[in-house]
C-alpha cells in the first residue's frame, strides 16, 4: 500500500505541477496581456497628450499670426500715403509764408486731420533729429558731408525725409545727411 499511495502522490504531484505550470504560463500570458494593454494605453495617452500640445501651439501661432496681420493690414495704404503727407508737410511750409489767414487755418485743419486719421491707424514718426547720434538700425544716410562743427562728426547733419514706423517696425526710414 505504501508503493501504491507514493505511486498516487507522485502522479497527482506531477498533474498538479503540471497543472501549476500551465496555470502560471496563464498567468504570465494574462500579465503580459494586461501589461500589453496599459502600455497601449499608455502609448496612446502620450499620442493624445502630443497631439493636444501640437493643436494648442497651432492655435497661438494661428492668434499671433492673426493679431500681426490685423496690425500691419493697412500697411501697403500707409505706404502709399506717405508721399502725400510729404507733399502736404511741404505745401504747409509754403502756405504759412502766404498772407491769407484763412487760407492757412483751413488747410492746417485739413492737415491736423490727416495726420490725425494716420495716428490712429497706428503710424508714427520716427523721431530723429540734427545734432542726433547717427544709427544705421534708425535712419538711412543718404550722404556725408564734411561737418560743419566738430561736435557733429558722425552725427545726423540734416533730415532730408521723415521717417514713419506702423507699431514696431519701421516701414520707411528716415533718410540723412551725415557729418564726417
Amino acid at each position: 500500500m505504501t508503493t501504491e499511495n507514493t505511486e498516487f502522490d507522485q502522479e497527482i504531484d506531477d498533474a498538479t505541477l503540471e497543472n501549476n505550470a500551465n496555470g502560471e504560463q496563464l498567468i504570465i500570458e494574462e500579465l503580459s496581456v494586461e501589461e500589453q494593454l496599459a502600455q497601449d494605453l499608455a502609448k496612446e495617452k502620450d499620442k493624445f497628450l502630443r497631439l493636444f500640445a501640437e493643436f494648442e501651439n497651432y492655435k497661438r501661432r494661428t492668434t499671433k499670426e492673426r493679431i500681426e496681420l490685423f496690425k500691419t493690414a493697412n500697411q501697403e495704404v500707409l505706404l502709399a500715403l506717405l508721399p502725400v503727407l510729404d507733399d502736404f508737410d511741404r505745401a504747409m511750409v509754403e502756405i504759412n509764408k502766404s498772407e491769407d489767414e484763412l487760407l492757412t487755418k483751413g488747410v492746417e485743419l485739413i492737415h491736423e486731420k490727416l495726420k490725425g486719421t494716420l495716428v490712429t491707424k497706428g503710424l508714427e514718426v520716427v523721431d530723429v533729429n540734427a545734432g542726433d547720434a547717427f544709427n544705421a538700425d534708425f535712419a538711412e544716410a543718404i550722404t556725408q558731408i564734411p561737418a560743419p562743427s566738430d561736435d557733429l562728426k558722425g552725427k545726423i547733419v540734416d533730415v532730408l525725409e521723415k521717417g514713419y514706423k506702423l507699431g514696431d517696425k519701421i516701414i520707411r526710414f528716415p533718410k540723412v545727411v551725415i557729418g564726417q
